[in-house]
């Protein structure tokens, strides 16, 4: 397992970070020793994540905020306040740090995380999506969902290849079934049949996604970009 403490001054910017993956990421961030922004639409789920994170590493500092990652007034608000922060240490860390953005498949997000970098001189950061499997090889019924995250992937690759230069890394991870709130709500019986088709056997935990990001986040990935991992218990393998 990777040193607990490889994430210490870093400042991480979750979406998502309410629930379910995006709660795992942030609580695996924190600790980890980042410090992290738990961006989410409901403030209310956002607070509730903060109030899990772990903070007694060297550095540490968190914020909730609400954010809509479909409006570019609300992304550039959140990543402006972020830079106010930092620059008025409201936040230990310096702007030359490394910034993470653990994205749901926004193009706004990424878009305006990489900009700020980029207008602050950070030598190095690291953008992290996450798409799906279901992007990668399609699924009955779900024609838009796959499509999105199809997009997901494209986004990541491009933004990869063009952000290379300013020290960014840009990397997508593809979540199989995972055990969230929302499949609390899914039957039994439909449970028992997606497990048949994992090889490995069971739903995958939020917690294995969420230490996939922090390894793509931290130099343990320093020359990896560009990558889709996928964390499916062998769904799909093909």
């Amino acid at each position: 397992r990777a040193p607990a403490t490889r994430l210490i001054s870093r400042l991480t910017l979750v979406t998502g970070g309410g629930s379910g993956i995006g709660r795992a990421v942030c609580q695996r961030f924190a600790s980890e020793g980042a410090s992290v922004v738990v961006a989410d639409i409901s403030k209310e789920s956002a607070n509730e994540t903060l109030g899990s994170l772990q903070r007694d590493l060297r550095g540490q500092g968190h914020m909730a905020a609400a954010m809509d990652v479909r409006s570019k007034e609300s992304v550039a608000k959140l990543v402006t306040s972020i830079q106010v922060c930092v620059t008025q240490r409201d936040f230990p860390l310096k702007s030359h740090h490394v910034s993470s953005c653990v994205s749901q498949g926004s193009f706004l997000v990424t878009q305006a995380i990489a900009q700020a970098l980029v207008a602050c001189g950070a030598p190095k950061g690291s953008i992290v999506t996450v798409g799906s499997i279901v992007g990668k090889v399609g699924n009955i019924g779900q024609v838009n969902y796959a499509a999105s995250k199809a997009g997901v992937e494209g986004l990541t690759k491009t933004a990869a290849k063009e952000l290379s230069r300013f020290g960014i890394r840009c990397n997508c991870v593809l979540p199989g079934f995972i055990s969230t709130p929302m499949t609390d709500k899914v039957p039994e019986k439909v449970i028992s049949k997606i497990k048949s088709l994992v090889p490995m056997g069971r739903m995958g935990e939020a917690a294995e996604v969420a230490d996939v990001c922090a390894f793509l986040a931290s130099d343990d990935s320093r020359y990896i970009t560009g990558a889709s991992i996928e964390v499916t218990g062998g769904l799909f393998i093909g």
